[in-house]
This record gives C-alpha cells, structure tokens and sequence, in this order.
C-alpha cells in the first residue's frame, strides 16, 4: 500500500540526472523510449517523494488549486479512479478523516475496472461504468446527491488516433450524463477529453447544464499529450 502522501509537492531538491535506457532483448524500441521517459518525468519522482501512486495526482491537484471544487464537506464521486491518486488528493482536501477541526467531514467514492488498494477515507469500487446499469449501481453506493463528479476514464489504446479520440469521448459522455442525474446545483464536473474535434460536442452540451464550462491543460499534463480536461462548474440543477 502507498504510504500517506507528504504535503511537500515542491519538487525541490531533486537531482537534475538524465538516466538513459538500453534497448533489451525482446523489448521494442517504443517501450524502451516511454520507460525512459519514466524515469526521467519529474512528476513521476515527486510522486516517489509525496506517496503518491501516480504522477496524475498533479494533474487533480494542479485543477483543484486553480478552481477550489474540493472543499471540506464535498461529497466526490471519481470513475476510473485507479490507481488512486485523485483519491488521494481528495482525501485532504474535504476533510474525508476528519483531520481539520471545526471544517465538514467530505466523503469520496472510487469506481474503476481495476481492482484497488483500499485508501483511508475512501469507499473503492471495482466496476465496468460502461456496463449496463452501471450508473444506477453507483447512485446506489452514493445514496444521494454529489457536490463534484471526476471521470479520468481511459479505453486502452488501439494505436488508432481517431478511434482512441471516439472511445475516451463516449467515456467522457457517459460521466458527464451521470453528473447530470447526480450532482447538486452549483457542483462540479471534472473529466479528461482528448484534442481531436469531437470534444466540440460535449462542450456544447455540458454548457447548457453549467453556467461556465472551460478546456485546460495542467503543468503536469505532458506537453506532447493531446490530453487536456474540461472544467465545468456551476451546475444548473
């Protein structure tokens, strides 16, 4: 289990060293560049540092600090939360142990396809949210309403631009539909698109249910990803 993360997201200190990889025998030269690339990210050595289990869990807080959606009391749900770093981030942020005296106590449910080490102050999940019914599965576990809905939801890869672009699309669309049923007015909606011209679409919609709704890259989202996330906050009711 990840240790609890430290409050040092600074990155200070780190040795600036470039580790090269060799190619190994059966590897492809594509696995050797992204495995290098690892061990190079300074995001993935300040996750080392912080506990947390991934370098995504920048990427929530990088958009917390700019948009302050998870606040002491906030009631989150986060589909496709695996490994847990946005849990993670979570925890803190609205108080889910109770560790900030005199603020509400949060609560946070995590839903993904993978199973997941349990989190302190989390309920984890292990669901397919594309299945059939799925959605009314998680409304059930929620037992109400929610103040913030997280969707880092990713199809694997087919090698396929368009169609990688069509599948993240149809997760996003599907998150967004459930925020709709579930969030409080006034909530949030949070959730990772990727640039290809269909995210048009969702924008459209998601502005006739949130009175702003903006498209943003965060530091810690790499330059050469076509990965950015829509921003929705205000929901109508």
């Amino acid at each position: 289990m990840a240790k609890t993360p430290t409050k040092n997201t600074s990155g200070r200190g780190m040795r600036d060293l470039t580790i090269k990889v060799k190619t190994a025998r059966g590897r492809k030269l594509s696995s050797t560049l992204w495995l290098q690339r690892q061990l190079n990210d300074p995001y993935v050595k300040r996750a080392q540092t912080d506990g947390y289990r991934g370098r995504a869990a920048y990427k929530i807080l990088e958009l917390d600090d700019k948009f302050r959606f998870l606040v002491p009391g906030a009631r989150v749900v986060d589909l496709g939360a695996a490994p847990g770093g946005w849990c993670q981030v979570a925890v803190p942020r609205i108080n889910a142990l109770g560790e900030r005296s005199g603020k509400a106590i949060g609560t946070i449910l995590g839903v993904d396809l993978q199973e997941m080490e349990p989190i302190a102050g989390c309920v984890l999940y292990q669901l397919d949210f594309m299945e059939d019914d799925a959605d009314i599965k998680v409304k059930d576990w929620l037992g109400g309403k929610a103040d913030v809905v997280l969707s880092d939801m990713a199809a694997s890869a087919s090698g396929h631009k368009q169609t990688d672009h069509n599948r993240i699309m149809a997760l996003c669309e599907a998150a967004a539909h459930f925020s709709f049923d579930v969030l409080e007015e006034g909530g949030t909606f949070v959730a990772k698109v990727l640039a290809g011209g269909a995210e048009g679409a969702l924008q459209k919609l998601l502005k006739q249910k949130f009175t702003k709704v903006v498209h943003v890259k965060p530091p810690a989202s790499r330059s050469d990803s076509s990965e950015k996330f829509v921003v929705a906050t205000g929901f109508r009711g």
